[in-house]
């Protein structure tokens, strides 16, 4: 299934909407965890950095290091599902709902539209 053009652009654009989302929550999460500043300031930095370095190493379109269609999705499920949790964990069960079942739909159509792209290709 090619999802047309301007379908194609709107789903890309969320799914980096997403991405920035999943590290925004992360970083808020590691604020709210404990009480110690520094602590609360390591988790805050450390958490999305951890996410967007696999990110980058295997999940984004020019990765350090590409994977098969395998591994990319078992990073998204690692990223969005820390996100997800992290919403959880601070109360935000509706949100973290939400986003979850946002990035399933978005990832799904994603990877459906780039299986038809590149069979369309070859």
């Amino acid at each position: 299934m090619t999802l047309p053009t301007p379908l194609h652009v709107i789903n890309e654009g969320l799914a980096f909407l997403l991405e920035v989302a999943a590290l925004a929550v992360l970083a808020w999460w590691g604020w709210q965890t404990v009480e110690t500043t520094a602590v609360r300031l390591l988790l805050a930095v450390a958490a999305p950095t951890v996410a967007a370095v696999l990110w980058g190493l295997f999940a984004a379109p020019k990765a350090r290091i590409p994977v098969h269609l395998a591994g990319v999705l078992t990073v998204k499920v690692l990223v969005f599902g820390a996100a997800a949790a992290a919403l959880y964990a601070m109360d935000r069960h509706g949100w973290a709902t939400v986003f979850a079942v946002v990035v399933a739909a978005n990832t799904v159509l994603a990877t459906l539209d780039r299986r038809a792209s590149m069979r369309q290709a070859a």
